[in-house]
């Protein structure tokens, strides 16, 4: 991988970072598109091998993984509330570990 799409996409990491409560996380929705995942669905299935990865690491899931609702808006200029995760850096680092290795942006 060139040296120049890694930055960027550290980069895209970096920007897409929140701060909830003093605690620096990142959101499910904004990592797929990071990640280049089209479907929230298909998305899922990675968040749920990560937590299964999780709980082996004998680490807690509600330390790392935190469902969590956003308001997203449509085409039509109307939001509507929908089911997001919220997620710690080791959280997203198990998520890309457990990720499509096809992905360029896994890999």
């Amino acid at each position: 991988m060139k040296k120049e799409l890694i930055q960027e996409l550290f980069d895209k990491f970096e920007k897409a970072r929140l701060v909830i409560e003093d605690v620096e996380c990142w959101s499910a929705r904004e990592l797929q598109i990071i990640f280049n995942y089209s479907d929230w669905r298909n998305f899922l299935k990675v968040i749920d091998k990560a937590k299964i990865s999780c709980e082996f690491s004998n680490n807690l899931l509600s330390d790392h993984f935190v469902d969590i609702n956003k308001m997203v808006e449509l085409g039509s200029g109307s939001k509507r509330e929908v089911q997001d995760i919220a997620l710690t850096r080791y959280a997203c680092n198990l998520i890309a570990q457990n990720g499509d290795p096809a992905k360029q942006e896994i890999s």
